[in-house]
């Protein structure tokens, strides 16, 4: 009983954490965006995503390290079908989401085919060398795209910059709210984390169905808290562009990295080859195709993706 209330303390400690510090995350992410010059949606797809990262990158590694490289790699792909079941269906659902296409089709279809590339090199049971070798690459090209697209539009905004107050002070003030509030995302997430770890063990759960439930959905907590903060404050750009941005890393940075820490090729579970992977890449589909042809994503999408999300939950448990 001890144990139990020990845990439970932990998860609330980290969920309110993780809830103060993505507030105050969003708010400076969209400053540092505008008085950069840089398009919210890069700073989503490479600045914010790589920060609400952390958590999965730290237990996913962390995992490999030990041992336990079911629960790494369920991590890592839990996390991209939580990450778009629920997240982005949250976000299509309340909030009225509209792209251009050009901003979000490299991104995107490098998501698009770092899911297949994961299915296609666990066949054999373990994520092969190939396989591998392209997640790199498919990471190495994000970073550079994204760069790039930044440098481009900063050539372009410097009348936005302006008429805002780029003070010494504002500029510091923004500086640390993003900063501290990814800290306090990234120790809350890891409170949250443990103690819902240990709230699963001591029932007695797999640890593949921890890896893909229990610390997936919490490492994703940072990316949702992030996306009902830009819900609220109608920064869409910044919502989608977190989700793609992290959900990237999540396959194609994560998995090699737990690759290097084991040392081993990461294995894979018959389940997770003839279930969890289709249904990463089926998912990823739903959430990013309708966005990428129609340019903009509403109400009924997201009840796809929930529902989609929700049909996943209830035949893996």
């Amino acid at each position: 009983m001890h144990h139990i209330l020990s845990a439970a303390v932990l998860l609330v400690a980290g969920i309110f954490l993780v809830a103060k510090g993505g507030d105050r995350f969003v708010d400076s992410a969209s400053w540092i965006a505008r008085a950069a010059g840089i398009p919210a949606f890069i700073i989503g797809a490479t600045i914010v995503s790589i920060a609400t990262t952390l958590p999965e990158i730290t237990v996913s590694v962390m995992a490999a390290m030990q041992g336990s490289t079911e629960l790494a790699a369920g991590n890592a792909v839990g996390t991209v079908i939580s990450n778009t079941g629920l997240i982005l269906g949250i976000a299509f659902f309340f909030m009225n989401v509209t792209i251009r296409r050009s901003d979000y089709l490299v991104q995107s279809l490098l998501l698009i085919f770092s899911a297949a590339v994961i299915w296609w090199g666990c066949q054999n049971g373990f994520l092969s060398t190939p396989a591998t070798l392209l997640l790199m690459l498919f990471f190495f090209i994000f970073v550079y795209r994204n760069l790039s697209a930044g440098r481009q539009h900063r050539q372009h905004t410097r009348e936005t910059r302006e008429h805002m107050d780029t003070s010494r002070r504002n500029i510091i003030r923004n500086m640390l709210g993003f900063f501290f509030g990814a800290a306090a995302i990234l120790i809350g997430s890891r409170l949250m984390v443990f103690g819902g770890t240990s709230l699963a063990q001591l029932l007695g759960i797999p640890e593949r169905i921890i890896g893909i439930t229990v610390v997936a959905v919490g490492t994703s907590i940072p990316e949702l808290v992030t996306t009902l903060a830009a819900i609220r404050k109608n920064e869409h750009d910044l919502s989608a562009g977190n989700i793609i941005g992290a959900n990237i890393l999540d396959l194609t940075l994560i998995l090699p990295l737990c690759s290097l820490a084991s040392g081993n090729p990461l294995p894979a579970a018959p389940s997770a080859v003839t279930f969890d992977l289709p249904a990463c890449l089926l998912i990823t589909l739903i959430g990013i195709l309708p966005l990428l042809i129609r340019e903009k994503a509403g109400r009924i999408q997201g009840l796809l993706l929930l529902a989609s999300y929700a049909a996943y939950l209830v035949v893996i448990l």
